[in-house]
């Protein structure tokens, strides 16, 4: 092995197995995730009770460009459709008045709860970049992820017409 190798590829060979080792090992997200949380308003958002309908659960945060392009689209897409609903999870290590201060200037039509690292909710998978987005069938199983910004155009693609 030559000096080069010696000093690059074996610090980069041990490092990545320290980092195999160190990444938490994740079961998968269940086929019928359950989600209880608390909304900033107060009031309970619970996906189970939302059976029958289609749920788009949206991760965001304050600070996050795209999250808040995509905002608008969410709640235009909910009001206009009859069987959708929505939660948006703010994961955000902000304090909650700033969340709400941030709502009254980015206004949704949907609930808001916040979520953070330390605590997350239990059945979704952490998300690995923001906005993350998961559309729930009126069964209660994951019909879609996505990873990055959607639109009406794309939840439409999953969810239908009206």
């Amino acid at each position: 092995m030559s000096v080069l190798q010696s000093v690059v590829v074996k610090p980069v060979i041990a490092l990545a197995a320290m980092l195999t080792f160190a990444v938490p090992a994740h079961a998968a997200m269940p086929v019928r995730p359950t989600l209880h949380v608390t909304t900033l308003d107060g009031k309970t958002f619970d996906l189970g009770a939302q059976r029958g309908k289609w749920v788009i659960v949206n991760y965001w945060a304050t600070w996050c460009g795209p999250c808040i392009k995509e905002m608008p689209d969410i709640s235009r897409f909910v009001a206009s459709h009859g069987n959708v609903t929505a939660i948006g999870l703010a994961f955000d290590d902000s304090k909650p008045a700033a969340i709400k201060a941030f709502l009254v200037r980015h206004p949704v039509i949907y609930p808001v709860a916040q979520v953070t690292l330390d605590n997350p909710v239990k059945d979704f998978d952490v998300p690995r970049g923001l906005p993350t987005t998961w559309v729930i069938d009126p069964d209660g199983k994951v019909a879609k992820g996505f990873l990055g910004p959607v639109t009406i155009a794309s939840l439409t693609a999953v969810i239908g017409g009206k």
